[in-house]
């Protein structure tokens, strides 16, 4: 492990972490009571007030925008600038510009706030923000980069830490897809068209889309996991080597990925069965990412007994290397016959998205947490094992319905009479799925509980007096 002892608290730039950090909880909160209020409009259709603005149509991609970009984007942020420093054992490099980026994201959450419940999007998937946005966007992510390689450039360590390794690849390569994809003809203030037209359109978007996937929401978190799994857990990282294979492996694999999202379109097939074939070589590197994270636990497994922090990012493993074996089953061309355009697909984005996503960042702000506000330890423990189990029950009770639901949707969409007739009516698959979309909302319902109980936690531990929670002594 690398020594910090040289270098204290009081040399490194823990403002731009700390507002960070809190502000992930506060998007997390919001992100997520969208989330569940869309689960249950899709229960109670009276939910959208008869109001434009708050109708599914709108609301689902201000979900989609706020917990991605909001929420798992600002722990992104919080979390690489606070590894960059503390592994390069130097100051963050331009802090002028590192404050810009910050309100910088947080206006650019608000004007995705404001304009896609009024309905202005491209209608692209994660993309949808209007051409000003997406400029503004571009300028906030240059200043990043130049933050981040920066602090890299000017480090005092000889080597550069894996951490950062994932974070600088995931910084550029966003860059690259954000800016390629969002190309458009604009019209007005708030319309624009895009630059490229019909399959190639569709490409681009998926090339972007997963691999906004592979790069925001994989790589950039697991720049999160090769730091503070080690650190919670008091040990070094399993193999090192390992890490770096599967760096070069995932960053090779992933960009291909993107067409097992256009199965059986007009996208040409060949692009389609390369899409397959690279998402199904893509396992093995995810895999190799997961058994490293999982196997530095090794002689310190006892500390999941009564360390909920590490369990939150343990467990955020193993729904990652769940997700990253079911999605190259989904994207083989029989299998996705049966998956695409069903509720399997809606579970599958959640297994990623809170069983990983959401409990790795959980997990490392917990860690953080009491470090940037001179605490010992989180206010409750207790509470962070609470809000652990809402978290899993929640993820587990979502996930399961959505595939249950998924399953059934693709069969009874398939199954045909003996005179080639439909057996079920497309509103016959949808009341079936009734149940599950309640179970859904429930799972929903539980893991936005964990986030509140979260904030009351981490509003405890900042507003201690500096040095009261000392930390706790192991079992």
């Amino acid at each position: 492990m690398m020594n910090h002892s040289q270098s204290t608290g009081a040399d490194y730039n823990y403002t731009i972490v700390r507002q960070f950090a809190l502000t992930t909880v506060l998007w997390g909160i919001v992100g997520m009571a969208v989330g569940v209020l869309i689960a249950a409009q899709l229960i109670w259709p009276q939910l959208n007030f008869e109001t434009p603005w708050l109708t599914f149509s709108r609301l689902r991609p201000l979900h989609t925008n706020a917990v991605i970009f909001a929420f798992g984007t600002s722990a992104l942020f919080a979390t690489s600038y606070y590894v960059v420093q503390r592994t390069c054992q130097i100051r963050l490099f331009a802090p002028k510009l590192a404050a810009f980026t910050f309100w910088g994201w947080q206006a650019v959450i608000i004007a995705a706030a404001i304009t896609l419940p009024m309905g202005f999007t491209q209608g692209k998937e994660y993309a949808e923000l209007e051409w000003p946005i997406d400029i503004a966007i571009t300028v906030i992510w240059v200043c990043y980069a130049i933050v981040f390689f920066g602090t890299i450039a000017k480090r005092t360590t000889s080597h550069i830490y894996v951490a950062n390794w994932f974070f600088g690849a995931f910084i550029i390569t966003v860059a690259v897809l954000h800016i390629v994809n969002s190309m458009a003809v604009p019209v007005s203030l708030f319309k624009s068209y895009s630059l490229y037209s019909g399959a190639v359109d569709a490409m681009v978007q998926w090339w972007y889309g997963h691999n906004a996937v592979g790069f925001l929401l994989t790589a950039g978190f697991l720049g999160m996991m090769y730091y503070f799994v080690p650190k919670q857990a008091g040990r070094p990282v399993y193999s090192y080597r390992l890490s770096i294979v599967h760096f070069w492996a995932l960053i090779a694999l992933y960009i291909w990925a993107g067409p097992h999202h256009l199965h059986y379109t007009a996208l040409p097939d060949w692009t389609q069965s390369l899409g397959m074939v690279m998402s199904l070589i893509l396992f093995a590197p995810s895999w190799g990412g997961m058994i490293n994270g999982i196997m530095t636990l090794s002689g310190a497994w006892h500390k999941l007994r009564t360390d909920p922090v590490l369990r939150f990012l343990v467990v955020s493993l193993s729904f990652y290397g769940m997700s990253t074996f079911e999605g190259p089953m989904m994207a083989i061309k029989t299998v996705n016959a049966l998956s695409h355009y069903t509720d399997w697909t809606v579970g599958h984005v959640h297994s990623g998205a809170l069983g990983w996503v959401a409990m790795v960042s959980i997990g490392s702000l917990y860690h953080l947490v009491p470090v940037l506000f001179n605490q010992g330890r989180m206010y409750s423990t207790s509470l962070v094992n609470v809000h652990f189990w809402l978290a899993t029950i929640g993820t587990v009770l979502y996930i399961v319905s959505m595939w249950i639901s998924g399953v059934m949707q693709g069969l009874m969409w398939r199954a045909v009479n003996s005179d080639g007739t439909l057996t079920y009516s497309f509103v016959e698959s949808l009341e079936a799925s009734y149940p599950f979309y309640f179970v859904r909302f429930l799972g929903g319902c539980f893991f936005l509980t964990g986030m509140l109980i979260m904030a009351y936690n981490v509003l405890r531990t900042v507003k201690a007096p500096k040095d009261s929670l000392p930390a706790l002594a192991e079992a």
